[in-house]
């Protein structure tokens, strides 16, 4: 289960029978991206831990490019 919350609930969920690998992880944050913001408003911060598939250069861009 990946979740993404915000303050009212959940935004966007994935639930998928195994792990989450970076193509998947890349997937998801792709259809999390639509239902963003620009910064400074609301859903406009995403938050990842130091996991290793948070660090792909693919999920960097695609971040930094919306």
């Amino acid at each position: 289960v990946l979740p993404a919350l915000r303050l009212s609930g959940i935004l966007l969920m994935d639930i998928i029978e195994g792990s989450f690998t970076k193509r998947r992880f890349s997937q998801f944050i792709d259809a999390l991206l639509d239902q963003m913001n620009p910064f400074p408003g609301p859903n406009s911060v995403i938050v990842m831990d130091n996991c290793s598939i948070h660090k792909s250069v693919l999920v960097q861009e695609m971040i930094l490019e919306r």
